[in-house]
């Protein structure tokens, strides 16, 4: 009788982050394998930006292109401004057209997170409200040329420079730089993912 061993499944990160590669790591985990999806990110027409976050987060799992017994996990980011989705900026212009929109208010982050193994899917999605200083034309300036406001939701990242033009939020602060940790450990715990020992 021959006893055959049962592969560890792999997990595989349909993201090319480097900071949900990061956040990853905090809590030991490290992705057998990086495949960003190539997907059309356009929100449809009328598409609230919760709805539209948790959208993307299971299509982007879905295009990933996986062995039946890998773990896929994708994540979507989206900052919204009441129905409004405030988007990665495509250039300085539009980045400092957000930063001003967001200047002295209170507006949600949403992290949406998808898991895949085989045909099954477990999603989560994780709302945080956020609160940007009044900018001075300054900072605002200032923020721009430092060009952390490229690849980010909303024109900003919490974890760089901008922290310093943030002194409020309320929910997950790992949710809003990219990946919902506390969520992210119990979905791969159901799916069946285990570190390595």
């Amino acid at each position: 009788m021959t006893l055959t061993t049962q592969r560890r499944p792999r997990l595989i990160l349909g993201s090319g982050s480097p900071r949900r590669r990061e956040l990853l790591l905090q809590i030991g985990v490290v992705a057998d394998d990086i495949r960003p999806p190539d997907i059309d990110e356009t929100p449809q027409k009328g598409e609230l930006p919760r709805p539209y976050c948790i959208r993307m987060a299971a299509e982007k799992a879905v295009a990933v292109t996986s062995d039946a017994e890998d773990i896929v996990l994708s994540a979507d980011t989206t900052v919204a401004m009441g129905r409004r989705i405030l988007g990665k900026p495509v250039d300085a212009a539009e980045a400092e057209a957000f930063l001003r929109a967001l200047s002295g208010r209170r507006h949600s982050v949403i992290t949406a997170i998808a898991l895949r193994r085989g045909e099954r899917l477990w999603q989560r999605d994780v709302l945080t409200k956020v609160k940007m200083k009044r900018l001075s034309e300054a900072e605002i300036a200032c923020y721009l040329a430092t060009g952390d406001w490229r690849g980010k939701a909303g024109g900003y990242g919490i974890q760089g420079p901008a922290g310093a033009l943030i002194p409020w939020i309320s929910g997950s602060f790992t949710a809003v730089v990219g990946l919902p940790l506390a969520e992210t450990a119990t979905l791969l715990t159901a799916a069946g993912w285990r570190a390595q020992a």
